[in-house]
C-alpha cells in the first residue's frame, strides 16, 4: 500500500486529481492483499462497522465487516441492500440512450450532485486503485476511488476485474472508465434507494456508485462500460457462463449458457447435486408428492471458461462458423443460495472453506476470526434466509479453468419457470430442453425473461424482461443497436446450435437446476450429431422451437412428461395452451419495442413472424436451418 502523492502515475482526470490533492489521506492499492488489509481498517483489526454521519447528525450503519479465517465477510444492515435493485441505473449525459436520464427521474441536472460528490470525497480518507476492464487488453484503462472505511467495495471490484500496481503501469496508461463510490448520498439525496449514475463524460466514462452493494456497480458497472465500448466498436459482451464439457469417452463440447440473473449461469459450471446414495432428484411432483430419481454413475468432466460475462471480441473470432469467446472477468460473483447445508456441493464448499487465498463473502453469517461457510446465509428476518448470498472466486483458484478463447458448440438460454397445472396455468410449459432455430434464438435474447422467483434482484414476483441480451439493465445506449449486434453475431456463426432450458419447474414437477445439468450431459454425449426427424417434433407452442420425443442418458430414459409438458396429466393441453398464450403476450409486448427505423430488415421480418404467430418452419426459413 502506497500513501501520499505518488498517484501521478495513475494519470487521473482533472476532477479526480483535485479530489486526491485535497483528501487528508490517500491509500493507493497495488495488490489485492493491500485491500484485504484495509477492509477492516488495518491488518491488525478483526472487524469494522462501515458507518457515516449525515448532515442532520444521524449516524447510518451501512455494513459490518469481519475478518475471517478464509477472507472477509460483509453483511449489510438492510435486507434491501443485499441484492440488486433492477431500476438503479440512470444516465447523466446527453448522448443517445433508451435509459431514463438523471434529470427526468430526479428533476434536476446531475452537475450539482456531481460537484457535491467530489466535495464529499475530498474530505474523506480514500482508497484508490488502477485496473483494466475486460481482459487481455480488450477493454479500457480504469480507476476506482472511494472512502477507505468501505475498502471492501474496491476489494470486490479488484477481485472481479484485477488490479494493477502503480509501479508497473505503462507510461500510456490513460483511464477511460472511472468509478466514484459515495454511499452517503443514498440517504441524503436518493431516499435510501440504490442508484448508479453513468456519465459518459468527454474525459472518461464516469460511474458513480451511491450504494455499497457491488452488484449494480462494481460488477455491472464494469459490464456497462464494456457494453458501451462494444456498441461503439461493433461487438458484444455476452451475459453468460461457458464450460468445456468432457464426456467419459473424451468427447469435448463447449456450451455457452445465457439468460437473466438467476437463469442458471453459475449452475451450468456445477456438477449435478446428488443424494448421499449417489442418486440425483430428477423432479418432485408438487401435486402428487411423487419423486423421480436418475442414476448416472459418471457425469461429464467440467472445465469452466466464464461465469457471467464473456468478451465476443473481433480479435478472437476464428473463421469456422462458430462463436468464440473469452472470459471478461478476473473473478466470479457466485450466488450460493442453493447451498443450504453441508455436503450439497462438496467441491465449492471445500474451495471456499479452505481457499488457497482469502475470499470475499457477502450475506454470509460469520463471526470475526471464525470461518465463513457458504451455507450459513444471513437472515433477512427471523426464519427467512437472504436469497442472495455471494462469494467472489478469483479465476486463479478455480480448478481446471480455461484461460484461452474457446469455440462455442451450443448456446443455451435459461429461464426460471413457475409450476404449471390445470388449476393454475402458467408459462411453466417448457420441457427438459428445446432446440431453437437461430431466428427464434434471437427473439429469446431480445425478450430475455427474468422469470419466476428471481433470487438476485429486489423485484422478483412476476415475469419481467431483463432486456436485450439479458444484459440490458447494465447498458447505457440504444436497445435497437444491441438487437442488431446480436443478430449479426448469430448470422456470422451459423454452425453454433441453440437450445432453451428451464429451471425450477417443468409443469407440476419441481426440478431445481436439474434440466440444464441433464441437458449438458446429454448434448455432450451426442457430440455434433444431427437430430433425426423421429427424435424431435415442433413444440405445441412454436415459441419453444422443437421438443424432444425421446432422451436417453447412459441408457436411462427420460419420461415423456419431462419433455412435452402437455403430456403431464396434471397439466393437459388446455392449461398448456393458456401458458403458451402468456408467453405470446409477453413476447409481443416486448418485441414491439424493437420496431424502430434502425432495426435491420431481417430483424423486422423475424419479429413480424412472431407477431403473426409464425410456425417453427417459418423461423427456419428466415434464418437458415438447424445444423
Amino acid at each position: 500500500m502506497i500513501d501520499g502523492s505518488q498517484y501521478t502515475r495513475l494519470h487521473p482526470p482533472a476532477d479526480l486529481q483535485q479530489i486526491l490533492n485535497r483528501s487528508p489521506r490517500v491509500h493507493i492499492a497495488g495488490t489485492v492483499e493491500d485491500l484485504f488489509h484495509l477492509a477492516c481498517g488495518g491488518s491488525d483489526q478483526d472487524s469494522l462497522e462501515v458507518a457515516y454521519t449525515l448532515p442532520d447528525g444521524k449516524r447510518v450503519v451501512e455494513a459490518n465487516v469481519a475478518r475471517v479465517r478464509n477472507g472477509i465477510a460483509v453483511n449489510y444492515t438492510e435486507p434491501y441492500m443485499r441484492r440488486r435493485d433492477p431500476d438503479c441505473m440512470v444516465i447523466a449525459d446527453d448522448k443517445p440512450t433508451d435509459k431514463i436520464r438523471f434529470q427526468d427521474r430526479f428533476g434536476r441536472d446531475f452537475d450539482s450532485l456531481r460537484q457535491q460528490t467530489f466535495a464529499w470525497l475530498a474530505e474523506q480518507e480514500l482508497a484508490i486503485f488502477a485496473f483494466c476492464t475486460g481482459r487481455k487488453g480488450l477493454g479500457e484503462d480504469a480507476l476506482a476511488v472511494g472512502p477507505a472505511n468501505a475498502a471492501f467495495f474496491p476489494l470486490a471490484l479488484a477481485l472481479l476485474q484485477g488490479i494493477l500496481s502503480p509501479e508497473e503501469l505503462p507510461d500510456n496508461f490513460l483511464p477511460q472508465t472511472v468509478f466514484y463510490v459515495a454511499p452517503v448520498f443514498r440517504h441524503t439525496f436518493f431516499h435510501g434507494k440504490q442508484v448508479v449514475v453513468h456519465n459518459r463524460w468527454h474525459e472518461a466514462h464516469e460511474i458513480f456508485s451511491y450504494n455499497l452493494y457491488p452488484g449494480p456497480s462494481a460488477k455491472k458497472g464494469v459490464y456497462g462500460s464494456l457494453i458501451r465500448l462494444g456498441e461503439e466498436q461493433g461487438w458484444v459482451t455476452a451475459h453468460c457462463s461457458a464450460v468445456q464439457v468432457v464426456t467419459p469417452y473424451d468427447n469435448i463440447m463447449t456450451i455457452m449458457h445465457e439468460g437473466a440473473s438467476g437463469g442458471g449461469k453459475s449452475e451450468m459450471l456445477e456438477q449435478p447435486h446428488r443424494l448421499s446414495d449417489g442418486r440425483m432428484v430428477k423432479g418432485h411432483n408438487r401435486v402428487t408428492g411423487e419423486k423421480r430419481y436418475i442414476e448416472i454413475p459418471r457425469t461429464c468432466e467440467l472445465h469452466p471458461v466464464c461465469d457471467d460475462m464473456a468478451l465476443c471480441h473481433p480479435s478472437i473470432q476464428q473463421p469456422n462458423g462458430k462463436l468464440w469467446l473469452l472470459d471478461a472477468e478476473d473473478g466470479w460473483f457466485v450466488r450460493v443460495n442453493h447451498i443450504t447445508e453441508y455436503g450439497e456441493d462438496p467441491l465449492l464448499e471445500k474451495l471456499t472453506a479452505q481457499p488457497p487465498c482469502p475470499l470475499l463473502f457477502l450475506n454470509i453469517d460469520a463471526a470475526p476470526r471464525g470461518r465463513a461457510l457458504i451455507w450459513e446465509h444471513i437472515e433477512d428476518k427471523p426464519g427467512a434466509r437472504c436469497p442472495n448470498p455471494r462469494v467472489i472466486l478469483p479465476r486463479s483458484i478455480v480448478p481446471d479453468i480455461v484461460n484461452e478463447p474457446v469455440c462455442v458448440d451450443v448456446r443455451s438460454i435459461g429461464i426460471r419457470t413457475p409450476p404449471c397445472s390445470r388449476e393454475k396455468p402458467s408459462y411453466g410449459i417448457i420441457g427438459l430442453f428445446h432446440i431453437l432455430p437461430p431466428a427464434l434464438a434471437w427473439l429469446w435474447r431480445l425478450v430475455a425473461p427474468r422469470g419466476y422467483s428471481n433470487p438476485s434482484i429486489v423485484d422478483s414476483e412476476k415475469m419481467g424482461s431483463e432486456g436485450v441480451g439479458s444484459y440490458w439493465p447494465f447498458a447505457t445506449g440504444k436497445m435497437v443497436n444491441q438487437a442488431n449486434l446480436l443478430l449479426e453475431q448469430i448470422q456470422q456463426t451459423p454452425h453454433t446450435r441453440y437450445v432453451l432450458i428451464p429451471n425450477q419447474h417443468i409443469g407440476v414437477w419441481e426440478v431445481n437446476f436439474m434440466p440444464q445439468w441433464l441437458a449438458r450431459d446429454y448434448l455432450a454425449r451426442r457430440g455434433h450429431a444431427r437430430f433425426k426427424d423421429d427424435q424431435i417434433a415442433p413444440a405445441r407452442c412454436p415459441l419453444l422451437g422443437y421438443a424432444l420425443r425421446s432422451v436417453r442418458i447412459e441408457g436411462v430414459r427420460i419420461a415423456q412428461w419431462f419433455l412435452e409438458v402437455h403430456s403431464q396429466p396434471e397439466v393437459g393441453e388446455e392449461a398448456y395452451d393458456q401458458g403458451a398464450a402468456i408467453l405470446y403476450d409477453f413476447f409481443r409486448e416486448h418485441l414491439r419495442e424493437f420496431l424502430a427505423p434502425e432495426l435491420s430488415a431481417l430483424g423486422r421480418q423475424i419479429i413480424q413472424c412472431c407477431l403473426d404467430g409464425g410456425s417453427v418452419k417459418e423461423y427456419e426459413n428466415l434464418l437458415g436451418i438447424m445444423e
